[in-house]
């Protein structure tokens, strides 16, 4: 074949592409979804490495460069989870636009079969469908690199006018040279890698299947269809599942990656959780004497209460080394009481932070029951008896780790979280260490000001407006559900366009099999079956591997960061995108049942 023949074979990718446009469509959304979710995700990457630049420049006043930067911890941290989600975003890529392009084959069997009848070799057919491919990219990494880059604006915009504080001088409409190169490399890669099998599968096509139409040999079937005990559209919707194995496994891998890209994406909520943890007595201004001293009048603090700014006022009181006698041990021990106010440990409620069996509502008011702080190997459990001067105290609830040190972890030290009034009962304290003051919007500065003068001679007030993590923490929790969002509908659209595109090639077989008297609700159970196949062995390699995946990136974001951390089973995740996966496979059942339903039979026995 000379070089021209082989150019007029190549001139017929954009006429095939203009003629298969609608066929095409889930390809070119999977390659826009590829390179969009890579060139968001490097973009915001760079985008916030470059606000702490622009931090630690004005904080230390001299120029710290980007690829300084880059050479941080955080920038580290930061890169090499866009490129772990880089990697997982090119594995459910290279599956889904693998798939579509494997259906599409499938359907063009006669022209494959035609163009090997008028010359074209193996090698000419897999170069057709590569480049043919690759025609797609030509309008999809635009898109997928333009959308990314607004996102990245429409985030960055969100980040600076609505969040504000931290982000504040983050650069909105900012050009990210190495989210567009991610893209770019992203959508090419995925592409050819993706490429590949069907390439392949084109080229086995023989002359013949130009007349037949299809691929399939009779050699290839084994056996007869195990009915079993199941009805035989049933059996047969499930053996058309598995006899394709290529598809079999294109199908699941679809299914399996969409579980995986969504159990790993939610470990970044957990780990935004511990890195900026968000608890509901967060003060914004903190009055406290040295050394945990308890030297802050219990009548100022309701003096505080009533002035104007005031949202939310609590404090704690403390005292060190108390003696006690834990459980039923007879051996002396020290203790630290500290008291919470009632809004304080409503907030120990409203922040998980307690362990299974705790009942804080022993807790309130004037009573015998107190919740405890204490390291794993210490000889107390929820029930025990705490003997404080000579008064037994009931441990009502045991608290997940040590609120007061930076690891978590309580060192030996035992401490006991008593109310207020359960506190002065046992000590004969009033006054209180720590005084807690939660704003309201419209607070000024001179409403601050005039808390602070109705302080004592060696109290401090701290002012911790401007630092203040909840806009940072939200504007990250918005971006993973964003991701999660787009993943939840890209792989909806996938599934949806797999099984419908899968059952069209069988166009025939469901006209067979209409044609000897199977009835439409049959059909429609077969297709069904078929599905439901796919979605089991997606969901049960998914949700193993997604698991895994997820353990590991927990590993290494939270657990060698925060000691006390403690992975659990998603128990709740797992429900969610399994439900989300069943929703999605019986959606992705209707149209392709409808329109086998809606052909005449002679339609089906002669569709291509």
């Amino acid at each position: 074949m000379d070089s021209k023949k082989m150019k007029s074979y190549l001139s017929l990718i954009p006429i095939s592409a203009r003629v298969r446009r609608r066929q095409n469509r889930m390809t070119l959304l999977c390659i826009i979804f590829a390179v969009f979710l890579v060139t968001a995700v490097f973009s915001m990457a760079e985008m916030a490495l470059r606000v702490e630049q622009a931090r630690l420049t004005e904080k230390h006043a001299r120029e710290f460069t980007f690829q300084a930067m880059m050479d941080t911890t955080m920038g580290k941290n930061l890169f090499l989870l866009a490129g772990a989600l880089f990697i997982l975003i090119l594995l459910a890529g290279v599956l889904m636009i693998s798939g579509s392009i494997n259906s599409t084959v499938a359907q063009r069997t006669k022209f494959f079969g035609m163009m090997r009848c008028i010359g074209m070799s193996r090698q000419q057919l897999k170069r057709f469908v590569r480049l043919e491919a690759l025609n797609w990219c030509k309008t999809a990494i635009p898109i997928g690199i333009v959308l990314g880059t607004v996102s990245a604006w429409a985030l960055c915009a969100v980040l600076q006018f609505v969040v504000g504080e931290e982000f504040a001088a983050i650069p909105v409409f900012g050009i990210s040279l190495i989210g567009i190169i991610s893209g770019i490399v992203m959508g090419l890669v995925t592409v050819l890698l993706a490429a590949g099998a069907p390439a392949r599968q084109a080229a086995k096509v023989s002359p013949m299947a130009a007349v037949s139409g299809n691929t399939e040999n009779a050699s290839r079937t084994r056996h007869a269809v195990r009915i079993g005990r199941f009805p035989i559209e049933i059996s047969l919707g499930a053996h058309h599942a598995k006899s394709a194995r290529k598809n079999l496994f294109l199908m699941t891998g679809s299914f399996a990656l969409s579980i995986i890209l969504f159990l790993t994406f939610s470990v970044l909520l957990d780990f935004v959780g511990y890195l900026l943890p968000q608890s509901a007595s967060d003060a914004d201004i903190t009055i406290s004497g040295e050394a945990g001293v308890n030297c802050v009048p219990w009548e100022t603090v309701e003096v505080i209460r009533e002035m104007n700014g005031v949202k939310n006022i609590f404090g704690r009181r403390s005292a060190f080394e108390v003696p006690a006698v834990l459980g039923q041990e007879d051996l002396p021990h020290v203790v630290d009481l500290i008291s919470f106010d009632d809004f304080d440990i409503e907030a120990l409620k409203k922040d998980d932070r307690l362990k299974k069996g705790s009942d804080i509502s022993k807790v309130y008011g004037n009573n015998g029951s107190v919740l405890v702080i204490c390291d794993p190997e210490a000889p107390l459990h929820i029930g025990d008896t705490i003997q404080v001067n000579g008064e037994p105290l009931a441990v009502a609830g045991m608290l997940k780790y040590d609120l007061f040190s930076e690891d978590g972890r309580s060192s030996g030290r035992v401490s006991i979280i008593t109310s207020g009034e359960t506190f002065v009962r046992l000590t004969g304290i009033t006054d209180y260490s720590l005084v807690m003051v939660q704003t309201t919007g419209d607070v000024t500065d001179g409403d601050v000001a005039a808390i602070s003068e109705l302080l004592d001679e060696g109290i401090t007030l701290r002012d911790g407006r401007e630092m203040r993590t909840s806009g940072t923490y939200t504007a990250f929790v918005l971006c993973v559900y964003g991701f999660l969002a787009i993943i939840a509908m890209v792989t909806l659209l996938n599934i949806m366009n797999s099984i419908s595109m899968s059952v069209s090639a069988r166009s025939r077989q469901y006209g067979a099999m209409r044609a000897v008297g199977m009835d439409d609700s049959q059909v429609t159970r077969m297709i069904a079956a078929e599905a439901v196949t796919y979605a089991l062995s997606g969901c049960v390699i998914g949700c193993i591997v997604g698991l895994v995946a997820g353990r590991m990136l927990y590993n290494l974001l939270i657990d060698g960061r925060f000691p006390y951390a403690v992975w659990a089973l998603p128990v709740s995740r797992l429900l969610i995108v399994l439900t989300f996966v069943a929703a999605a496979t019986l959606a992705a059942i209707y149209a392709p049942a409808k329109r086998i339903r809606n052909m005449a039979i002679t339609a089906t026995i002669n569709e291509l």
